[in-house]
């Protein structure tokens, strides 16, 4: 049955559906794809309906597709939302029941040997330092958690009903190196494991882009066998592919494996690997957070003798044997976090060509590839057929840029078409809305250059998101550059307006999308992973706010070298690009169906006074241009007393996944 019909299925069970000729062209080039095993790049702007434009022919395919989404935000959106209403509609039309599995982290799932401080929970000197008692704040949320994890059915933080912090998680919880995987004494009742097992057999695993890299580079079985790729957000992957292929050393990672390996090896080693970390710390202490051309020679000094203690420390602890699987287990975790440590000093003390080491203000030193296009191209297309999409996949209207960053042979491009055969083809399917009367886009032009007068620029952007707010009557969803500046702006209106006001990072990011969609005077303040892939139609937002034009930092070491080696064409390769990616996806927070009314305002005036300015505006929605802000704000004031009740959002992500399972 074909693609279209079946999204036209499922459109009839989604309330208020409407059917868009870009969403029936998309499913029609994902199916055909997935069918010839031929990958495609296809933008799909906002408002196209990407999401089931992908997943019903992924579900319909008979193949196994692992999604992967750039934000949790994301993930949970299709998890809790799109994947149970495409299930109930496509049932009786397939003839089965179309299944789908969440895919994280290990870190991301309670551990119930911490939980019950088993034989395999981590050692007292391993906690978590912060830890301070079980009568301190921190002490009773853990205490919480480890009531709730006992009932718990998934073990997925996500699930927890209460806010949780990360310290107090930590208590509770794992990664995938601390984990003693199959010699563990609770590995039946695990719940990453079983989360793991109905992942295998699922028509569609849900994942993100760190994990999908993990799997991809780091040659961690964390994802299951799948034919296929969806690459929702695909702008962002390269930058979870850079995390993933970065190795790096720091003293207290060092002095962290010493520790660990102290009852597995002979004295005179301990002390070896005690004054190899203390010689790294001390080489790291003196070397100035950024990126580092040339490393000095006694750093080189310094991470040979790290590679060469650390490595034998390894095979001392690998010639031994354990007599009980939970005991060897955590010896065998001993020697992977030696052999760790001797790898990463001898990537950074002899990078490959064409990387960079770098110093972060951690004290952490890191090497990266300046550019992975050639990775992802061996590595992720040369496995599985890929789909890349995003609502921001063209520069200038061509696919150039996105096939270069992904490392796909650009002369083997071609538009989508039922004759072609090419080793990839794009396919831009446009947006249904009439942004130009749908919407306005105000630039704050009077406002401080935000590069020349930063701190007056965040006092007026403080004051001038109270106006905006109020005017709105709330339905705010305001998108910052940085954490400190959402906070900053989020206590400004809390001080200045009685609206209520929600912080990224007091919640997970499901909750807190469900809490501002869910009531009208509520706004939203967030920070990088807001900016995409969140979708909240409707009167909800009205409103939305962009701090300034989100330029990759100016410190980012990274971001230096890779500035450095692209030479002249280095602002229009390496800063360009990301900037107006993320603008776009930003103001296209705003109108999410074809009755959405509202106002985009950016609080940088280079966007309208700066010659890239013009480049940038290019990216963006065809919104109506506004001139002042006293007609914006009587705007907003007009579209606030005009506004429709928001839409039903039915109960929290956390009661929707566990009514799914």
């Amino acid at each position: 049955m074909r693609a279209t019909h079946l999204l036209d299925v499922a459109l009839e069970a989604v309330p208020a559906a409407q059917a868009r000729a870009g969403q029936h062209l998309m499913a029609e080039a994902v199916e055909a794809s997935l069918a010839r095993g031929e990958h495609l790049l296809v933008q799909a702007g906002t408002g196209t309906g990407k999401s089931l434009g992908y997943l019903v022919p992924a579900l319909a395919s008979g193949k196994r597709v692992v999604v992967a989404t750039a934000t949790k935000a994301l993930q949970a959106q299709l998890v809790d939302k799109d994947l149970p209403r495409l299930a109930d509609a496509l049932e009786q039309v397939l003839g089965r029941r179309p299944t789908y599995a969440l895919a994280k982290g290990r870190s991301n799932y309670a551990c119930l040997q911490q939980v019950h401080q088993g034989p395999g929970a981590r050692e007292p000197e391993e906690q978590d330092t912060l830890w301070d008692g079980p009568t301190s704040m921190m002490g009773q949320q853990v205490v919480q958690l480890r009531e709730w994890a006992a009932e718990a059915v998934t073990g997925d933080r996500d699930e927890v009903p209460f806010p949780v912090n990360d310290r107090a998680w930590r208590q509770i919880s794992v990664t995938a190196r601390e984990c003693l995987g199959s010699k563990c004494p609770d590995r039946v009742d695990c719940f990453a494991e079983k989360a793991r097992e109905q992942a295998k057999t699922a028509d569609v695993v849900v994942a993100n882009h760190a994990l999908l890299a993990v799997a991809t580079f780091g040659g961690v079985p964390v994802l299951p066998e799948h034919d296929a790729v969806v690459l929702d957000e695909a702008h962002e992957f390269v930058s979870s592919a850079t995390d993933a292929l970065t190795v790096e050393v720091s003293g207290a990672g060092a002095r962290r494996a010493a520790g660990q390996a102290k009852s597995y090896v002979q004295a005179s080693t301990q002390e070896r690997l005690e004054e190899a970390a203390k010689v790294l710390e001390g080489v790291l202490q003196g070397t100035l957070a950024g990126w580092i051309p040339q490393l000095p020679d006694h750093a080189v000094d310094a991470l040979g003798v790290v590679q060469s203690v650390f490595g034998q420390a390894a095979n001392e602890v690998g010639s031994a044997k354990e007599d009980d699987e939970v005991s060897q287990a955590r010896r065998d975790q001993v020697r992977a976090g030696l052999t760790e440590i001797a790898e990463a000093a001898g990537e950074i003390r002899e990078p490959m060509v064409r990387s960079a080491v770098y110093a972060t203000a951690d004290k952490v030193l890191r090497v990266s590839p300046l550019w992975v296009g050639g990775a992802v191209a061996d590595r992720l297309f040369g496995e599985s057929v890929v789909i890349a999409t995003s609502a921001t996949l063209t520069l200038g209207g061509s696919f150039a840029h996105t096939a270069r960053e992904l490392g796909l042979k650009q002369s083997d491009g071609a538009q989508y078409a039922a004759e072609a055969s090419a080793e990839w083809r794009w396919l831009d399917v446009g947006s249904p809305f009439d942004y130009g009367a749908q919407g306005q886009l105000y630039i704050a032009r009077d406002l401080p250059d935000p590069g020349k007068q930063p701190m007056a620029w965040q006092t007026a952007v403080d004051d001038l998101c109270a106006e905006l707010v109020e005017a709105a009557g709330g339905r705010t969803l305001a998108l910052f550059s940085s954490t400190a500046a959402a906070a900053r702006a989020a206590a400004a209106v809390r001080q200045k307006t009685d609206l209520p006001v929600l912080l990224q990072g007091e919640d997970t990011p499901g909750a807190l999308t469900h809490r501002f969609a869910a009531d009208a005077r509520t706004c939203l303040f967030g920070t990088r992973s807001f900016w995409q892939g969140v979708d909240v139609p409707g009167s909800a937002c009205q409103l939305v706010i962009l701090d300034r034009i989100p330029f990759p930092h100016v410190d980012d070491p990274l971001m230096k070298a890779r500035l450095a080696d692209a030479g002249d064409r280095g602002f229009m390769d390496v800063t360009l690009p990301p900037a107006a990616v993320l603008l776009a996806q930003g103001a296209g927070r705003l109108i999410r169906s074809t009755s959405d009314r509202g106002v985009v305002v950016v609080l940088d005036p280079r966007l309208a006074t700066a010659r890239y300015g013009e480049v940038l505006l290019r990216t963006l929605p065809g919104l109506y241009p506004a001139r002042t802000l006293e007609g914006v704000l009587a705007s907003l004031r007009a579209i606030d007393a005009s506004a429709d009740p928001v839409r039903e959002v039915g109960p929290p992500p956390s009661e929707r996944r566990r009514r799914a399972g």
